[in-house]
Order: C-alpha cells, then sequence, then structure tokens
C-alpha cells in the first residue's frame, strides 16, 4: 500500500553562523577638531605677529580700516547717538570681510606665496555666497543685540535718556543697576557671536564650506574646548580694549596682529599648527 506520508526523515534547518555586532562607524559632523592645549593662545599671538611682520604694508592697511571705523563711531554717538547702532551693525558685516584679507594674506605666506593688497581684497568672492549668508546671520544677532540693548535703557531709565554723546554720564553711582544689566546682555550677545564665528570665517575662506556647518563647528569647539576658547576671548578683548583708548590708532597694530592670530588659531584647530615662519 502506497502512503501519503514519507517515511524520510525531516531535515533540520541550516545552523546559521553567530555574527558579532559591529557598530557603524561615527559620522562627523564638520571638520574634526584637535585638542589644544592652554597654551595655545599665546602660540597664536607669536605666529600672527610674525605674518604681520612679514608683510606690513597689506597688513597695516586693514588696520587702518579698523581704526577709522571705530572713529566713524566716535564720531557718529557723538554727534548723532540714534544712528550709532546702524553703523555698528555695518561694520559688523564689514569687519568680517577685512579680516577674511587678513586670513588670506596668512594663507599666501602659508604656502610660500606673495600676497598682495588686491587678492587679500577679493578674499571673500570664490565663497561669496556662503561669507553673506555667514554676514547676514551675525546681522540678526547685532540686531537681537541692540533691541536688547534698547529694552535694558528703557526699563532702567523709564525711557530713552539722553546723554548728549557723553559716555561718562552713564558713570554715575545712581546707574550701578543698568550697568551691570547692560554688560550682563552685552556679555551674552558677545559670547554667542564670538562662538559661532571664532574659526567660522577662516574655515569658509579655506574649505569652502557652507555658512551653517562653519559655525556649527566653531560653536563645537568653544564648547568642546571652553577653557581655552575664554582665555583667547579674553586676550581679543583686553587687546581691543587697549588698542581703543588712544582715539582707535593702536587698532593699526593690533587689528590685523589679531586678524592673523586668528588664523593661526583656526589651524591649530584643526590640527595644522605649522611650525613659526622666518621673518622676512
Amino acid at each position: 500500500m502506497n502512503s501519503d506520508v514519507s517515511d524520510a526523515p525531516e531535515e533540520s534547518p541550516p545552523h546559521r553562523a553567530y555574527v558579532p555586532y559591529v557598530p557603524e562607524p561615527r559620522v562627523e559632523l564638520g571638520p574634526s577638531l584637535k585638542r589644544l592645549p592652554l597654551s595655545a593662545p599665546w602660540r597664536w599671538l607669536q605666529l600672527g605677529w610674525q605674518d604681520l611682520r612679514r608683510k606690513p604694508g597689506v597688513s597695516l592697511f586693514f588696520g587702518v580700516c579698523f581704526a577709522l571705523m571705530g572713529l566713524a563711531v566716535l564720531m557718529v554717538f557723538r554727534h548723532a547717538p540714534i544712528y550709532t547702532l546702524a553703523l555698528c551693525a555695518g561694520f559688523l558685516l564689514l569687519g568680517p570681510l577685512l579680516c577674511l584679507g587678513l586670513y588670506q594674506v596668512s594663507l599666501r605666506l602659508e604656502r610660500g606665496e606673495t600676497p598682495t593688497l588686491d587678492d587679500a581684497l577679493g578674499a571673500w568672492m570664490p565663497n561669496v555666497k556662503q561669507i553673506a549668508i555667514f554676514g547676514f546671520v551675525l546681522l540678526l544677532l547685532e540686531m537681537l543685540w541692540g533691541r536688547a540693548a534698547l529694552v535694558v535703557f528703557a526699563v532702567s531709565f523709564n525711557g530713552m535718556p539722553d546723554f548728549a554723546g557723553s559716555v561718562l554720564k552713564l558713570l554715575d553711582a545712581a546707574n550701578v543697576g543698568f550697568i551691570v544689566a547692560y554688560l550682563g546682555v552685552g556679555a551674552l550677545f558677545a559670547g554667542l557671536i564670538f562662538g559661532v564665528s571664532v574659526i567660522a570665517m577662516p574655515l569658509l575662506l579655506d574649505r569652502r564650506t557652507d555658512a551653517i556647518s562653519a559655525g556649527l563647528a566653531s560653536l563645537k569647539l568653544c564648547l568642546t574646548q571652553p577653557l581655552v576658547l575664554l582665555l583667547w576671548g579674553s586676550i581679543v578683548t583686553l587687546l581691543v580694549v587697549l588698542s581703543m583708548l588712544p582715539m582707535f590708532a593702536g587698532l593699526i597694530v593690533v587689528g590685523p596682529w589679531l586678524g592673523h592670530a586668528s588664523w593661526h588659531a583656526y589651524r591649530a584647530a584643526l590640527g595644522v599648527d605649522e611650525a613659526a615662519p622666518t621673518a622676512q
């Protein structure tokens, strides 16, 4: 008799070999950043000073522009204070463009090339779209800073006071609360602007990246290495304030010096902290 059921034994499923789990490699957003020693800012100042000495003519041209910008703000504040904020906003866009020229000079010197003023002034052109976007972001932050400052003024003085262009009238003992609030708001926005821009502009010049990636890379550097960047920001602030005291004349030298040093800060953050060049 034939049977529909086979007497052959059932085949067991094939044994599956154990495959260990291997996590996917981590994807870095933006360029990888190097761990910087706390003494790094002094190295950047040294290299920046050497760049200034190697090409003083082009560098000091930008320094004169910085000094003229400071004098313009001072004159407007004395004669038409209402327009001071608008002028500062315009200079917030012009300043980074001038710094791009200094970064270009340092880049040419790093490559062993001869920097020229025409080349430095046109440094923004190859990546103009992203640089313009980043400049617009800085402008928005400046406008928010200005609005917050106006609120502090209005709350502290029950309206906008008229100081007739004199800063000394603000330093009255009765205005301690206003001074603390005003400096606190200024420190908050200045820190934010510094955080998103400390290496963003050099990155936009060197890597032709987009504005968002450059800003995030800069912010990442500040958040992951706050002590080094806090020291660097303090040095920059101190030197700029001291250079403003003799009618902004000190900016002629300090401005390009810090510009070149900022380029070397960017290069060190990306792990390209080159040896100090020989002065020519």
